[in-house]
């Protein structure tokens, strides 16, 4: 499982750095997906890194103020946010997937995820 964290209120146009800690297994063996959710909308994936840190995948939306990274040494994968906008304004959970990236989620593999809050 995944703990999110670093999830807070930032003005439009900030950065903020978000967290995500694997508990139970080896992080160094799985492609990690960040995904985000409105309220009352469908998960979107927003970006994945391989095991192997080929090149991430992100989504049009985020495209250059988004990265993602990882350390398996601290079995924590990390998303940098620059230039954030209102509609960035979603909870944050992170997936594994054994074998593609960006992950395909089976079953409920979601944590509580991390609340990123961008105001005007």
């Amino acid at each position: 499982r995944f703990v999110e964290s670093g999830g807070t209120l930032v003005q439009s146009g900030g950065s903020l750095r978000i967290s995500c800690e694997a508990f139970g297994f080896r992080l160094a063996a799985y492609q990690i997906t960040w995904f985000r959710q409105a309220p009352g909308k469908e998960r979107e994936k927003v970006a994945c890194i391989s095991k192997g840190n080929e090149t991430p995948f992100y989504s049009d939306s985020v495209k250059g103020r988004f990265t993602i990274s990882r350390d398996n040494t601290k079995s924590t994968v990390y998303q940098q946010m620059n230039r954030l906008k209102t509609k960035d304004t979603k909870r944050y959970y992170c997936a594994a997937d054994y074998f593609v990236c960006p992950a395909v989620p089976q079953g409920n593999p979601w944590g509580q995820g991390t609340l990123v809050t961008v105001a005007e």
